[in-house]
C-alpha cells in the first residue's frame, strides 16, 4: 500500500524513544492498579523538598552569574534578578520532566514519575505548563490545591487535573507494592 512503509514510532537514527500504547495501560486506574498510587502523596512532598532545594541552589548560581555579569554590563543584567527564580524553576521542570524517566531529580529519588492522564511520558511544553499551573495555583489557593489529593483515587492535585497529568510510582516500585 502506498505510504505504509513510513513509520512514526520515533525510533531510528535520531535516537528518540517512541511511545507504544501497549506498554502502559490507557489510563492508570486507581481501583484496579492500586500499586501505582500507594504512598504517592508522602513521597511527592519529599520529592518537592528535594526539587526546591535544587532549584534554589541553581537560582543562587544564576544570581551570582547575573551579579558578576552586571559589573561588566554596568548593571544591565541586574534587571534580570526578578525573573531568575521563575526562569530557573520552569527550565528545571521542563528539562527534567521531559527526560525519558518523566521525573524530576526529587521524583526519581523517591521512585515517582509523571505521566499524562492517558499514560504517555511527559514532554517539555506540558512540563512547563504544569509548573506554571502549580506556581499560579499555589499563589492563589495556597493549601487548597493539596486538599484535593487525598480525596481522589489517583492522588491528583488541582494543577494535575488542569494539566492532564498524574503522578505514579515507577514500574519497579509498583511491582514491589503488588508483591507485598
Amino acid at each position: 500500500m502506498p505510504g505504509s512503509a513510513q513509520s512514526n514510532s520515533g525510533e531510528g537514527s535520531s535516537g528518540q524513544l517512541g511511545f507504544d500504547a501497549s506498554d502502559k495501560p490507557h489510563a492508570y486506574d486507581a481501583l484496579r492498579q492500586r500499586e501505582y498510587f500507594e504512598g504517592v502523596l508522602g513521597r511527592r512532598v519529599i520529592a518537592f523538598a528535594i526539587d526546591i532545594a535544587i532549584i534554589l541552589t541553581l537560582t543562587i548560581a544564576v544570581y551570582l552569574l547575573l551579579f558578576v555579569a552586571g559589573i561588566f554590563t554596568l548593571g544591565l543584567t541586574w534587571l534580570l534578578f526578578g525573573v531568575a527564580f521563575p526562569a530557573v524553576a520552569l527550565a528545571y521542570n521542563a528539562y527534567t520532566l521531559s527526560r525519558p524517566q518523566s521525573a524530576t531529580i526529587g521524583m526519581r529519588s523517591t521512585e515517582l514519575q509523571m505521566r499524562t492522564w492517558y499514560g504517555a511520558p511527559m514532554y517539555s511544553l506540558l512540563a512547563a505548563f504544569h509548573a506554571l499551573l502549580y506556581y499560579f495555583s499555589v499563589t492563589i489557593f495556597t493549601p487548597f490545591i493539596l486538599l484535593m489529593a487525598p480525596f481522589n483515587g489517583r492522588k491528583r492535585c488541582l494543577h494535575d487535573f488542569l494539566a492532564g497529568t498524574v503522578v505514579i510510582n515507577t514500574d519497579a516500585r509498583a511491582r514491589a507494592n503488588k508483591r507485598s
